[in-house]
């Protein structure tokens, strides 16, 4: 079969999973990105971000390149970009509206360009189409069209990927649409959904993480009542999950660059049109407000005064298992102990010391101890398999080992004379 040529713009955790399962499938498929070092780890079979093994990189051909130019040899341009939120929490649509000016310039008659980036409805056709205008000089919807296929990657999820998911697709107009849906569906198994519109696909990617984000705060919210009770939350959801309909959800840290990010989409595009959010903005402050719940609680739970103890925080990723530091909400713990007068230390098997310096803390590792309290904020597989005893042997004699997913063994701990606490 015949297949167009793809070029792949962003090769991050989206983009470069992307790339490889097209061209796993027969593709010529060109990875486009501006950063050289990325470009140049991938020639070498290297993915930092670990998605892809060494064995995988090098199992299928990529073309990958830093130079732009390259996009004019693709028929069907994918943009795979990062859509963060600013310090403000508003959405931040820089990088998508630079790589879509990019993109502008090698855009050719006939070509069709397709989002995958979260974005609130409007972006896509609204923003990105009239920055393609004006960069190609064509006309979109005539002498090009666009389309949108919002991603699903989940990082570090090995059962989800891009070729088990159901993918939603969307199309400028109906050619667009099958053509996508074509695309899509010679590397998808889970099967394709035909969005009406573009604007429905981008309100509907949108949905999927605040629908999370919201389940996610209402179990962070009976957590925190848990904790005020004095009875272990693990405890109530193990019982209440017994009932068929109940939504198994766990109480946490949320952060990372999806539900930690999306609803603040969905709440700026109803500012937009004049409508206050409430269940959404609601959900997103308890959850923004975790990370000084925990903090509370471990300066509480102190056998010293806060300004004379000395911590360890183990985990500074957004989750475990994974490399990814985006909008990972351990750092607002650090800073909130800190304020509270704690020396905090910190530790995470993917980040070298120098990289944690880079961020602003102070290296450290269990080995450095005793510490007055222990923090496992992210459950790594590298700490899950240690023995109970490496966090009891770190831990001062009646210090704290704070437990926030609730993994360690309790009683082990409080044999050993130490004070266990989970969220």
């Amino acid at each position: 079969m015949n297949h167009p040529t793809l070029c792949i713009v962003g090769l991050g955790y989206v983009g470069l999973p992307l790339a490889h399962a097209f061209a796993k499938h027969g593709h010529r498929v060109i990875g486009f990105d501006v950063n050289e070092r990325r470009i140049e780890e991938l020639k070498n079979g290297t993915d930092r971000t670990n998605e892809l093994t060494p064995a995988q990189l090098s199992e299928v051909t990529v073309t990958y390149s830093a130079d732009p130019a390259v996009i004019k040899d693709a028929s069907i341009i994918i943009l795979a970009i990062p859509t963060p939120v600013d310090d403000r929490n508003k959405p931040d649509l820089t990088l998508v509206e630079s790589a879509t000016r990019t993109v502008g310039k090698y855009l050719q008659k006939g070509d069709i360009v397709v989002y995958e980036s979260t974005v609130y409805p409007g972006v896509t056709e609204e923003l990105c189409g009239g920055i393609l205008e004006e960069e190609s000089g064509l006309t979109c919807g005539t002498d090009f069209t666009l389309g949108y296929s919002p991603e699903r990657v989940n990082p570090g999820d090995r059962e989800h990927t891009v070729e088990t998911i159901t993918k939603i697709v969307a199309g400028q107009d109906a050619a667009t649409l099958e053509t996508l849906a074509d695309l899509y569906g010679s590397v998808v198994r889970g099967g394709i959904h035909r969005a009406p519109s573009i604007r429905v696909a981008e309100m509907a990617k949108a949905i999927e993480n605040a629908q999370r984000d919201i389940n996610i705060a209402y179990i962070n919210e009976i957590a925190m009542l848990c904790n005020h009770l004095g009875i272990r939350t693990t405890d109530v959801l193990e019982a209440a999950g017994t009932k068929w309909n109940f939504l198994r959800f766990q109480p946490g840290l949320v952060g990372g660059h999806c539900i930690g990010v999306d609803p603040f989409y969905l709440v700026e595009k109803a500012r937009q049109l004049g409508m206050e959010t409430q269940l959404i903005t609601a959900g997103r402050s308890i959850n923004d407000g975790m990370a000084a719940f925990v903090a509370d609680r471990v300066s509480g739970a102190l056998s010293v005064p806060p300004n004379a103890s000395r911590i360890l925080v183990l985990g500074l990723t957004f989750k475990e298992d994974v490399p990814d530091t985006r909008n990972a909400k351990v750092h607002d713990v650090i800073a909130a102990l800190e304020e509270r007068g704690c020396s905090v230390e910190a530790h995470d098997p993917f980040l070298s010391p120098d990289a944690i310096e880079r961020m602003g803390h102070t290296p450290g590792t269990l080995e450095h101890g005793p510490y007055d309290a222990i923090l496992l904020l992210v459950p790594h597989r590298q700490y899950r398999e240690l023995p109970i005893a490496a966090f009891i042997e770190a831990t001062r004699e009646g210090g704290l080992i704070y437990d926030l997913k609730s993994i360690l063994d309790e009683e082990a701990i409080a044999r050993a004379g130490r004070r266990y606490v989970s969220l």
